[in-house]
């Protein structure tokens, strides 16, 4: 589902809160993907989910429906999760996933989505565990990769996290999902160059969706490049919007001694003195103009 929800933030908040903000937000990020290696008996899971919230919801009661009839029935469960899930009710989505792993406790495409609607729900170490027998060594599944580096980043495992993002960019070269997720993983260990880069790439893919413009906006942001981080930023929101983000942040920095700090860290000088010089822009909107509640725009993609 393309780009929905502009979550409202407390400036006072973000310093506390935004990057680990994000990265709730990444669980779900690869959880429409196709399940891959299905017969034709269960292809309509690969199809995607309707992207208006009516015909979504239509979509969820009709599956609702097939599952009512045969609870834990396989194909009903899986497209009656990932409607849910697209709707952010996100506990019954892991109760219908649950019951369907009661029956089929083997089968690696009901274990994956299971795990997806847990990692959604919150349930990290239950989602660790699902998503950890979900597929086998030999036959990984990049998509299960990247939301079990979502768990690893959401749990303080962030070494962990990156390992699981770069293997799946090996079975998935560029997949701009999985770049998202890993620079957010960067952003949350402070490395902000390494999180800018991973960002551009993935939001150089044609198949970019407003949530990674605006996480590349706000590591711009965070690393002082207030006019670019703005500019992106109006790609997807009002232009109102798009400055009080900014200012938003600006003002956190500007109380947060920790983050001041990497504008002089070895790897932030050395990102700065390899970097052109950047074209004069537009002066930022002062802080003092940022409206109180300014919308932070972290939406939810379909799971």
């Amino acid at each position: 589902m393309s780009f929905r929800n502009e979550v409202p933030f407390s400036p006072s908040r973000l310093g506390a809160v935004a990057l680990a903000a994000l990265l709730v937000g990444a669980a779900p990020l690869v959880g429409c993907q196709g399940l891959s290696g299905m017969d034709g008996s269960i292809a309509s899971i690969s199809q995607p989910l309707p992207t208006d919230e009516a015909a979504l919801r239509a979509y969820a009661d009709d599956w609702g429906k097939r599952y009512d009839g045969n609870p834990g029935a396989k194909v009903a469960s899986i497209n009656y999760a990932r409607a849910l899930r697209a709707l952010t009710r996100y506990t019954e989505a892991a109760a219908v996933m649950q019951t369907a792993a009661v029956k089929a406790p083997q089968d690696f495409e009901v274990l994956g989505a299971y795990g997806k609607a847990l990692a959604d729900d919150g349930q990290l170490e239950q989602a660790k565990d699902v998503l950890a027998r979900s597929y086998t060594p030999e036959r990984p599944d990049w998509t299960i990769m990247s939301v079990q580096g979502s768990v690893a980043d959401r749990l303080g495992d962030h070494a962990g996290a990156q390992t699981f993002y770069h293997d799946a960019l090996k079975i998935a070269p560029g997949e701009p999902s999985t770049l998202s997720n890993l620079g957010l993983s960067y952003a949350l260990t402070k490395d902000l160059p390494d999180a800018e880069a991973a960002l551009r790439q993935a939001c150089a893919s044609p198949r970019a969706d407003a949530r990674m413009r605006q996480n590349l906006a706000l590591v711009l942001a965070l690393e002082g490049k207030f006019a670019e981080a703005e500019r992106i930023s109006r790609q997807d929101m009002t232009a109102q919007a798009a400055s009080a983000n900014v200012a938003a942040i600006k003002q956190m920095i500007a109380q947060n001694d920790s983050w001041q700090d990497l504008q002089t860290s070895p790897k932030s000088k050395r990102a700065r003195l390899a970097a052109p010089a950047a074209a004069p822009g537009p002066a930022p909107t002062p802080a003092a103009a940022a409206p109180s509640g300014a919308p932070l725009a972290l939406g939810d993609p379909p799971g």
